[in-house]
């Protein structure tokens, strides 16, 4: 298959992918992101002032009002130049970080690059490019890493892990042999911090650590109990073997408030994202204290930012407003000391 048959084909996966995220509501049957698992121990003599509570943080040099990541979503077809717009315009003015959607479509297809720029818009927001970390064993090197990074200068650049999600298209990229060497060379060439990420399911301790060592400055758990993409990749399939197979993964992965544990007590230094499933001011604050730097979401943020940018900052003020009042009613004034609380507990 050629080049342009294989991008003719990703950007049909990507339209299907968004089409289906907002025209349905997929959910897990039993699993979910565990945060819910957890409470935190009510101050009823916090002995400090609402008003004072600082939520900023420091990444890259740059400050954030919020530790809060719109999470990569969509890029490379026509919608999304206006969705990663929107996104952008609503990060800088909430003070957030964002990451934009897999760019392999543009690198291979230079006309599809303004639907990822965004730099224009926001030009002060801590900004990640993203690829898919299974390409580098399908011609993608050191050129086409640093190629998405200065397509929307970014400040990083996230390497995405999803074996169960390729494993269920069948048009999927399915080897992921000897991947960790090849992370290790960009981490070394790339003159940006590369993150990893996984999509849905979850990383390991275990895995954390093998990519820490590879020199992996920062992961993002992406964990079970977000946006399903198991049931998404499952909508697409026709009836076949594959399909079939699809039903009992249903509740495959890491639970994130789990995978958050596991990669903070293998890597207590790396830089550390919660995403999958958080949803509330409240799931932020949870995942801080459970080791994480700041969080990220994903599909709320789309569906918002679909009706117009100011529902998209209601949202976030909401989500600011939560992880104040959680912060003030456990007695902690900043994010360092949220992080080091020991308020939260399993019920």
């Amino acid at each position: 298959m050629s080049k342009f048959e294989l991008n003719k084909l990703h950007i049909s996966r990507k339209k299907e992918h968004l089409n289906l995220s907002l025209s349905h509501e997929f959910s897990y049957n039993s699993i979910n992101s565990g945060l819910d698992d957890y409470y935190f121990i009510h101050n009823a003599l916090p002995e400090i002032s609402l008003d004072e509570i600082d939520t900023t943080i420091t990444v890259f040099g740059k400050k954030l009002d919020l530790p809060l990541m719109i999470s990569p979503m969509v890029g490379g077809i026509d919608e999304a130049g206006k969705i990663n717009k929107d996104l952008a315009k609503a990060a800088s003015i909430a003070k957030i970080a964002m990451g934009v959607g897999s760019q392999r479509v543009a690198i291979n297809d230079k006309n599809l690059k303004e639907t990822f720029k965004v730099r224009e818009i926001a030009p002060d927001i801590v900004l990640f490019a993203n690829l898919g970390a299974v390409q580098l064993n399908y011609g993608f090197g050191i050129k086409e890493c640093a190629g998405a990074v200065d397509m929307i200068g970014a400040d990083a650049l996230f390497l995405h892990l999803n074996p169960l999600q390729e494993a269920l298209q069948v048009e999927g990229n399915h080897n992921f042999e000897n991947l960790l060497e090849k992370i290790k060379g960009i981490c070394e060439e790339l003159d940006k911090p590369v993150f990893a990420r996984e999509i849905g399911f979850g990383i390991s301790g275990e895995v954390a650590l093998k990519l820490k060592m590879a020199g992996v400055k920062g992961i993002d758990v992406g964990g079970s109990g977000g946006t399903p993409w198991l049931e998404i990749e499952k909508a697409r399939l026709e009836n076949s073997n594959l399909k079939e197979a699809a039903q009992f993964f249903k509740n495959w992965g890491i639970p994130t408030s789990e995978s958050i544990k596991m990669v903070k007590e293998s890597c207590p230094d790396i830089f550390l994202i919660a995403s999958g499933g958080v949803r509330t001011g409240i799931d932020v604050a949870k995942a801080i204290a459970l080791g994480a730097d700041m969080a990220g979401i994903a599909l709320p943020m789309l569906r918002y930012v679909k009706i117009s940018i100011n529902a998209c900052l209601s949202y976030l003020k909401e989500i600011e407003t939560g992880l104040r009042i959680a912060m003030f009613c456990i007695g902690v004034s900043n994010i360092r000391q949220l992080k080091s609380s020991l308020s939260l507990k399993k019920y």
